[in-house]
């Protein structure tokens, strides 16, 4: 009996000790579930984290330029010359003062404004604004025409080309030269054809203000446009304008006040017409007489003046001379495309300190009125 109550023994304590190895075993496989999940748990949040930083990185510059202001605070600092050009609207200026460095947005400045009327009264020029404006404050100096600059040149009428070039050289520092250089190029300054390439009469006077940084071409451009138009608007015909421009031009040159240009107009014509008879198709004006020998500042003509073998001297040349004399305004194209109705191959300024001119159909009458202007020579020692 002895023998199996041993074995049970042995076989019983074995059984004991693999159910306790059991338990241990059933007590680590919790723990190490556990911590696998840990270890996941913590890469799960590390990958969130990282994509969270991720995305703020990417996403950070676009909330704060939707969270940051589209203008200025400050007065700004230093200087910066900005030009307005002709025809910028509302926006164009904005993008002009953007790219400048006056304004942060365009917007900004659209914004200003729109809730400021005065902005549609802002000029075209050059204005001295500062780096970093507030857009009110940089619209503030706009739409006020004394913080202005802008070259600014008037051209009288009846300046010759070179006259002309002076002028403008003078006003707005481009040298003459340049001037000179555009006017070989006619094609580009928008001349009719049948001005065949002369810039002489299409020099339109007036009071210009240039963009600053405008170019003798497009300054040139510019005024021959408006003569351009200025013989449209007279009902003058493209194939007509160089006939009308160089009447015109003799037109500005013989007087002085706009009552009497449509008569010298008509003038002209009768002579023109008339191939015999006392005039014999001469024009004989002093004016043309002038350009051919660059005369200024005289009444009348010397008898070598009237020698002068140019093509412009119409005291020896029949018909009209080549080209215009001079640069005309609006007053003499009128008057040469519209002539006024009338008998008279005469006229004289009797008084050249008044402009007074007298008219004359016939030589005696004529000579009545030259005999006055005579007596005014001797009156005004020097001046004829």
């Amino acid at each position: 009996m002895t023998e199996p109550h041993l074995e049970h023994s042995i076989f019983g304590a074995e059984e004991h000790e693999g159910r306790a190895a059991r338990r241990r075993a059933a007590r680590r496989r919790p723990q190490r579930r556990r911590g696998r999940r840990l270890i996941v748990l913590v890469l799960a949040l590390a990958i969130v984290g990282g994509a969270v930083y991720a995305a703020y990185g990417v996403l950070r510059p676009v909330v704060a330029e939707l969270t940051a202001s589209n203008d200025f605070s400050g007065p700004g600092a230093g200087e910066v010359q900005v030009t307005v050009k002709d025809g910028d609207s509302g926006r164009a200026i904005g993008v002009t003062l953007q790219k400048a460095g006056v304004v942060k947005t365009s917007k900004a400045f659209m914004e200003a404004a729109t809730a400021d009327s005065r902005a549609a009264s802002i000029q075209p020029g050059t204005y001295t604004l500062r780096k970093q404006m507030a857009a009110k404050d940089a619209l503030a100096i706009l739409v006020n025409p004394r913080n202005r600059t802008v070259p600014r040149v008037t051209v009288p009428e009846g300046l010759w080309a070179t006259e002309v070039f002076a002028a403008l050289s003078e006003a707005t520092k481009i040298p003459v030269r340049e001037y000179q250089a555009a006017a070989k190029d006619p094609s580009a300054l928008g001349l009719p054809a049948s001005a065949k390439g002369n810039l002489e009469g299409y020099l339109f006077p007036a009071t210009y203000e240039f963009p600053a940084k405008s170019t003798a071409r497009e300054q040139l451009t510019t005024m021959v446009k408006k003569s351009v138009d200025e013989l449209a608007k007279a009902g003058v015909s493209e194939d007509q304008m160089e006939r009308t421009m160089i009447v015109a031009s003799i037109v500005e040159g013989e007087v002085s006040g706009d009552a009497d240009r449509a008569k010298v107009a008509r003038v002209i014509e009768n002579r023109l017409a008339a191939k015999d008879g006392p005039t014999r198709g001469l024009l004989q004006m002093d004016s043309t007489v002038h350009y051919a020998v660059k005369k200024r500042g005289k009444a009348g003509t010397t008898d070598a003046d009237r020698a002068s073998a140019s093509p412009y001297n119409t005291y020896r040349v029949q018909g009209l001379p080549p080209g215009p004399i001079n640069n005309p305004g609006a007053a003499s194209i009128a008057a040469a495309a519209n002539p006024a109705e009338g008998p008279w191959l005469f006229f004289v300024t009797v008084n050249p300190s008044t402009g007074e001119t007298r008219f004359a159909s016939t030589v005696a009458e004529h000579q009545g009125n030259v005999n006055l202007f005579n007596q005014w020579c001797r009156d005004n020692a020097g001046k004829c």
